[in-house]
């Protein structure tokens, strides 16, 4: 088969691909729904500053707990359902994880909800540490509760929106993760977290690399090996699909390019 007709269908197969990543990447982007809801803001400094109390009572300012990539939450200890929902697929992600917690990666919650106490971010801690099902040191995943106004600030700066009300407060679903700097890499929504995808978000946090989580790619194109406790790339399942793709895009190109050539041929005589 000549290159003549492996080009345009080589060509057509790349467009379809970038296509449908860029379909990805910006759907990604899209998550405000109402007044309450996610406006990512990637690359956004979150205050460091701002002052919070941890489960003990003490006061510590934000940057004194982000040492390196963290996974920041924001929710309410009283919540009996969402809350709860988020809390434990945090935890069921972390448990899987090869790293180290406290050294490679640390998680910090904070209440949305400016009457709790100390007390109450306790008790949400016990819950999310026993979650785990494996020891976890309490100090890589702190709980912090503060003022309305640091509460604010926070929300403002990684683009959280809630609304309370006689209920309780309607808040978006959203783990998000922070580079050792503070800077907002990645968002990871919805109460149910892939393992590989909080991986590769850390990993990213670790060295500063802001961009979209696009989880359904990063899940297709790569696996989690157990064995090894390592990433690898899908490289059977890739090739597959590009094979797959190749072989559409010819078979359009001589369908299409053999109609245009009866149309010719219909005209010449």
């Amino acid at each position: 088969m000549s290159s003549s007709v492996l080009r345009p269908g080589a060509r057509l197969a790349g467009t379809l691909l970038l296509g449908a990543g860029l379909l990805c990447a910006r759907t990604a982007g899209a998550h405000v729904v109402g007044v309450v809801g996610v406006e990512e803001r990637r690359g956004a400094q979150v205050p460091l500053e701002a002052r919070f109390t941890d489960e003990q009572g003490r006061q510590v300012a934000l940057g004194e707990l982000i040492r390196g990539p963290t996974v920041l939450s924001l929710l309410y200890y009283r919540c009996e359902n969402a809350c709860n929902l988020l809390l434990l697929g945090a935890a069921e992600a972390v448990r899987d994880l090869p790293l180290e917690p406290g050294k490679d990666f640390s998680l910090v919650s904070v209440s949305i909800d400016e009457r709790e106490t100390p007390a109450d971010a306790r008790l949400a801690q016990r819950i999310a540490l026993a979650s785990i099902q494996k020891p976890f040191p309490p100090q890589a995943w702190r709980f912090l509760t503060g003022s309305a106004q640091s509460i604010d600030q926070l929300a403002d700066a990684v683009g959280v929106r809630f609304v309370a009300d006689e209920v309780g407060i309607d808040h978006p679903l959203a783990l998000i993760v922070l580079s050792p700097a503070g800077k907002v890499t990645r968002y990871l929504l919805g109460e149910e977290f892939l393992p590989l995808d909080l991986h590769l978000s850390i990993l990213a946090a670790s060295t500063g690399t802001v961009g979209p989580t696009v989880a359904r790619v990063a899940r297709f194109c790569l696996r989690y090996d157990q064995a090894n406790q390592r990433i690898v790339f899908n490289t059977l399942k890739v090739s597959a699909m590009v094979i797959l793709s190749l072989v559409t895009a010819l078979v359009l190109f001589l369908v299409l390019g053999g109609g245009k050539r009866r149309a010719r041929g219909g005209v010449s005589r």
